[in-house]
């Protein structure tokens, strides 16, 4: 089990939603409506041996410019405990994320509001994810 897999694995659950890009690193120009994943903490030895590690994962989206209704909307949908494009749902459709992971859970929604990328406003969010992994 890896960091890389983990963060794959995450992007690749969250490429179920269709029209959303995704990306398992952070990209040079994102191109909304995108989730970014990126790594936040690892906090070791959470149990004997080193067998197994907490890591928590800010996935970032950006729905599109701050003005365009379309992109609230588009947030909504993603921030929805259930519905095709829930967030939560796709992440936690394969617990193991391709097998890199023993268990993964959507924890939280946080910072939901406007982002500065390349001269422009978009509407954005952090959703934050734990995975437990050796």
């Amino acid at each position: 089990m890896s960091i890389d897999g983990i963060r794959s694995g995450l992007a690749t659950n969250l490429g179920t939603i269709t029209g959303l890009r995704t990306a398992s690193e952070i990209p040079d120009n994102p191109s909304p409506p995108i989730a970014i994943v990126a790594l936040k903490t690892i906090e070791y030895d959470q149990s004997f041996q080193r067998g197994l590690a907490l890591y928590t994962f800010t996935v970032t989206v950006i729905v599109g410019r701050v003005a365009e209704r379309e992109a609230q909307r588009r947030l909504n949908d993603y921030s929805d405990n259930s519905g095709s494009s829930s967030f939560k749902l796709a992440i936690e459709s394969d617990k193991t994320l391709g097998g890199s992971a023993f268990d993964c859970r959507v924890v939280s929604l946080d910072n939901i509001g406007a982002l500065q990328l390349n001269d422009a406003t978009y509407l954005g969010a952090e959703f934050t994810v734990t995975a437990y992994a050796n």
